[in-house]
């Protein structure tokens, strides 16, 4: 199926370099390039973190896109909150939250800009990744960047995995604080005979190393992160979806910490419909 290439443009792992070797062939950088772009509906139902006054539901529309060109390798969307307004759960109207979320995650091939082969057992192919999260609150909402090596890599039964080993630093407050270790996948499972199928798909992201603060209001621990497993039927120009999330003192939040009490441990509920370009 020639948009299996949605593969969720799984991003990276931590890379064990073994001694260069000079058997790859990079004479033609743009002979793979590729790219991709779709649109997603998305309800979600009781995502953390959140207060306990609402269960969170909430719709969004997502532009997800991708692709391959020469030494880079693009992931990235963006999420538009709330599309109907309405006045329920964390991204409620006139409730002063943010409204678009933005992730961008481009890596660059260092096989393809040294032309050595650093393929070694699993690992394909050696990348410098990087990853950058922000909202629409200048000034106070999310502005994160990530930095690191990573590979894509041959798992047992899940095929071609992404992962990543990154540094994180927070723009906002100027200063380095841990790490993050992040993989996806994208496993077809069920085949049909008109050429759709169901896809296992998903990632994880998973912070250590941090500097816990022992806020009053919103205290922080020095791990935490979310894990995402779905099922999704996919066909040349659409896809239909359902996934669980788990998430686990996310964003480095403590769960039910401090005076706001934020719930950030729990599970999740996301329901998608795709249109694909």
């Amino acid at each position: 199926m020639k948009n299996v290439k949605t593969i969720a443009l799984a991003t990276a792992l931590t890379a064990t370099m073994a001694a260069p070797t000079f058997a790859a062939d990079r004479s033609d950088l743009r002979g793979g390039d590729y790219g991709w772009m779709q649109f997603n509906a998305m309800y979600a139902v009781n995502e953390l973190p959140r207060d306990g006054s609402t269960d969170n539901g909430h719709d969004y529309l997502e532009m997800e896109f991708g692709g391959r060109a020469g030494i880079v390798d693009l992931y990235g969307y963006v999420d538009v909150f709330n599309l109907t307004n309405r006045d329920y759960g964390d991204k409620g109207a006139g409730k002063g939250n943010s409204k678009i979320f933005m992730k961008f995650a481009p890596r660059f091939s260092i096989d393809a800009m040294t032309g050595w082969d650093l393929s070694v057992g699993p690992i394909q192919e050696v990348y410098f990744s990087t990853l950058f999260n922000w909202d629409d609150r200048v000034g106070e909402g999310v502005n994160s960047t990530f930095w690191g090596l990573g590979a894509d890599v041959m798992v047992p039964w899940l095929g071609k995995t992404g992962m990543n080993l990154y540094g994180y630093y927070d723009l906002n407050n100027k200063e380095w604080n841990g790490y993050q270790f992040s993989m996806n996948w994208f496993k077809p499972v069920v085949n049909f005979d008109n050429g759709t199928f169901i896809a296992f798909q998903g990632y994880v992201d998973y912070q250590f190393g941090a500097d816990a603060v022992d806020d009053e209001f919103v205290p922080t621990t020095s791990s935490g992160g979310a894990a995402y497993f779905g099922l999704h039927w996919h066909s040349d120009n659409y896809a239909l979806g359902y996934g669980l999330k788990g998430y686990n003192d996310v964003y480095l939040l403590k769960d039910d910490g401090g005076i706001v009490g934020l719930e950030t441990t729990g599970f999740a509920h996301y329901f998608t419909a795709t249109y694909k370009f």
